[in-house]
């Protein structure tokens, strides 16, 4: 009977820890320059990486338009857009990720992605887009 009632409540937690172990979940996001919550954006696990489209606008138009994206995301509805593409897991950190693609559909640009918790805390995703140039911006997204 033990082994049974461990064996069941392992199944039941592992998708929860696995979770932690990633950036699958829902996250609020930040704007680093005015501190206001922006969208909700949901990270999940596709073809072997991770992707990312906004699920929730929290401020501003709900019904905008990516007027400034290029190809295929051209004037397309911000709000179930994917705007993360290809993420893949760090080799050397348990806790960041990284190769893929972030689109800020407010310039219509692409930037290498990098995101990663810190001190362990799995409610706290600081996500990085940079630019060719080298120039860079963190975010601070939150566990919704």
């Amino acid at each position: 009977m033990k082994y049974l009632f461990f064996t069941l409540s392992f199944l039941l937690l592992s998708p929860l820890f696995a979770q932690l172990d990633s950036p699958v979940g829902r996250w609020k996001t930040i704007d680093d320059e005015s501190g206001e919550t922006q969208s909700v954006v949901e990270i999940y696990a596709k073809r072997g990486g991770y992707y990312g489209k906004i699920a929730q606008i929290l401020s501003g138009n709900v019904t905008a338009v990516c007027e400034l994206c290029e190809g295929n995301k051209k004037n397309k509805p911000i709000l179930g857009l994917e705007i993360i593409e290809g993420l893949r897991a760090n080799d050397s950190d348990d806790h960041a990720w990284e190769g893929g693609t972030i689109l800020d559909p407010r310039k219509g640009s692409s930037y290498r992605l990098e995101v990663w918790y810190e001190d362990g805390n799995p409610d706290v995703l600081y996500v990085r887009g940079k630019h060719w140039t080298g120039l860079y911006r963190t975010q601070e997204w939150i566990r919704e």
